[in-house]
């Protein structure tokens, strides 16, 4: 993206109820000149049919959007692919494309899928969108510039469904879109993740279908933030002498700084010539250590115990991100900093200290330095699938 703003992307699911697989796919794409293409596919009929149609709707446009070919382009290979469903005599996959450039141009082609919603500052903006037939498929397409704090969702149509009974009966109760924009317009000015905007809509669904989706429901959404930069502390260095370096080149970085372990919570204590203090506005976790408040830090937290549960929240984060309402409204020293890298940071630099705790050493002791570190190395890789640009320097 463009120097000061980044594109956060989300997506996830619900499968029709009484099915194994989703027939609805996702597919994104980070292309070689710095864009992302990402593309909501919704296959005719659910299950394993559905799914087979999604995805391969879904992975050709991609590919072929990512190398710059039209759409025109993009229709003709997907019909060529798909095969034609058995009972129904049809080959058939709806589709929405988001493609966002480094300049923050976002291009959007829809077939069958409802509308595209966009909000800024909290309310909706149309989208000017224009018709193209292509192949005897009407494709809706345009073109806009995007802001920062912009929020785009696409959607398939079992999110305008939800409250339609199972097996479509009826749909007196579908929410509709412009409910659904009604609904989420005071959640696009939070500053919430796009995968936690995606969290929340579809719990919304969720519940209108009371707990048995009538249909593959699926949102995919887009989040034009500005970039920012966490700085991670953990641990103090193998080499005594190379303390002062560390916490030197720590504290220079530009952002928000994050120091975890009672030990390098003294060091950096120290280096800045401040006390640590009892922080008021911490509330306690009978699992999380409690930590205290250091004037010039944004986050100070207890180690390892603390990161374990940062991971776990990340690795269901990347998942069903079921404990967002967790993390997402504590103040434990745990989901606040989940907070500040799942939700804020864009940019994530972690400094290792590779000294061993002789706290945590011994047969007794269950945590070991192997297990310290693996619990950093996982962190980081958990926060890069998350799309996070993250370094690590070990001291």
């Amino acid at each position: 993206m463009i120097e000061t703003i980044y594109a956060d992307i989300g997506y996830a699911s619900l499968t029709k109820d009484g099915q194994m697989i989703c027939g609805d796919h996702v597919e994104k794409v980070q292309c070689e000149d710095g864009s992302i293409v990402a593309v909501l596919a919704d296959g005719l009929g659910s299950g394993v049919k559905a799914c087979i149609l999604s995805t391969l709707t879904a992975t050709i446009i991609s590919r072929m959007i990512a190398e710059n070919l039209p759409i025109a382009n993009c229709v003709n290979a997907v019909a060529e692919a798909l095969p034609v469903c058995s009972v129904r005599h049809l080959a058939y996959s709806t589709f929405t494309v988001l493609h966002i450039s480094t300049s923050g141009m976002l291009s959007i082609f829809q077939y069958d899928n409802p509308s595209t919603i966009l909000l800024r500052d909290g309310a909706e903006v149309e989208i000017p969108f224009s018709s193209t037939v292509i192949d005897d498929k009407t494709i809706e397409s345009a073109k806009i510039q995007l802001q920062k704090d912009d929020v785009v969702i696409a959607i398939s149509d079992g999110v305008e469904n939800a409250g339609v009974a199972f097996g479509g009966a009826s749909y007196e109760n579908k929410w509709g879109r412009a409910a659904i924009v009604d609904y989420m317009e005071p959640f696009s000015v939070v500053g919430f993740s796009a995968k936690t905007i995606n969290t929340i809509l579809l719990d919304e669904c969720f519940k209108r279908y009371v707990a048995e989706p009538g249909d593959d429901t699926t949102a995919l959404t887009l989040c034009i933030k500005e970039r920012e930069q966490v700085n991670v502390l953990v641990g103090p260095p193998a080499n005594v002498a190379d303390t002062h370096k560390m916490m030197s080149l720590f504290f220079s970085k530009k952002g928000r700084h994050v120091v975890c372990g009672g030990t390098t919570a003294k060091i950096a204590a120290d280096y800045l010539g401040k006390k640590i203090v009892d922080d008021p506005y911490i509330q306690n976790d009978p699992d999380i250590p409690a930590m205290g408040k250091i004037e010039g830090v944004d986050l100070t937290t207890e180690g390892v115990l603390t990161l374990s549960r940062v991971l776990e929240y990340a690795e269901d984060y990347l998942q069903d991100n079921r404990t967002y309402v967790q993390w997402c409204y504590s103040r434990d020293s745990a989901s606040l900093m989940a907070r500040m890298l799942f939700e804020e940071a864009t940019d994530i630099n972690i400094f290792v200290g590779s000294a061993v705790n002789p706290a945590h050493q011994g047969a007794e002791k269950s945590i070991s330095f192997a297990t310290k570190m693996k619990i950093i190395n996982d962190l980081k890789d958990r926060l890069e699938d998350m799309g996070k640009q993250v370094r690590s320097t070990y001291f």
